[in-house]
């Protein structure tokens, strides 16, 4: 196993009997094992560029990643936060073809790096690994169709509204109720779709109403009923 930081063996990781590779046989989970290597980074480091050839995924041990394609001018249009449990960068692995984002990390993290050759072995010699890989796919397919349908059909109140019911439902409060996971507002506009001015103002309107409250970058949800209204979920 050639590790670069301190990562518990895949038998031992907490997320190993929900994970992507939790139908490996036993001679495949010491196979992973072995040819995985893992390496801790600091918040702004690059996992791996949109372009750069895929010579394999990550597993994210601890921390979030933000998965996110560049635009005009360099805008970023944030796709996902990966955290822990997560596996980045396997579709380009799957199709042989260049990252289609760019992995940056968001807050520290340990990553565990699969070789796309081993992957590859695994999608081949295992039936039930890869249907998991394709539920997951299907998955991510899924709700990339519905960004693009919410980006045409639904106001920035209601995404924005939505947004921050799905991130608090993801990544959880701290002892104070705010949201863990803590975004810019521009960061907030990338995964919305919308401009950072936007958001600006309509957070200052579910602040007024009493809707949310806001402690710097931190938001936390007063109302989540109405905050679901909002979002016409």
């Amino acid at each position: 196993m050639k590790n670069h930081s301190k990562i518990s063996t895949c038998r031992e990781c907490f997320f190993h009997s929900s994970s992507l590779f939790k139908s490996l046989t036993e001679e495949q989970l010491d196979k992973l094992n072995y040819e995985k290597s893992c390496q801790h980074f600091r918040r702004g480091d690059i996992i791996y560029r949109e372009g750069n050839k895929a010579t394999g995924c990550y597993c994210v041990n601890d921390g979030i990643i933000k998965v996110f394609k560049t635009g005009v001018e360099g805008k970023e249009q944030i796709i996902m936060f990966a955290q822990k449990g997560d596996i980045i960068g396997y579709r380009s692995v799957i199709s042989n073809e260049p990252f289609c984002t760019t992995a940056k990390v968001h807050e520290d993290a340990n990553l565990c790096f699969i070789p796309a050759e081993f992957l590859l072995e695994l999608v081949q010699k295992n039936h039930s690994f890869s249907l998991n890989m394709l539920k997951l796919a299907c998955k991510e397919l899924g709700e990339a169709n519905s960004f693009l349908t919410d980006i045409a059909q639904r106001s920035v109140k209601e995404r924005l509204a939505e947004v921050i019911l799905l991130i608090r439902r993801t990544f959880g409060t701290d002892a104070d109720g705010f949201i863990k996971l803590v975004l810019t507002r521009e960061e907030l506009a990338n995964i919305v779709g919308t401009a950072t001015e936007s958001v600006i103002r309509q957070l200052s309107e579910f602040k007024n109403n009493k809707v949310i409250e806001i402690r710097g970058r931190k938001i936390k949800v007063l109302q989540p009923n109405l905050l679901e209204r909002y979002a016409n979920l």
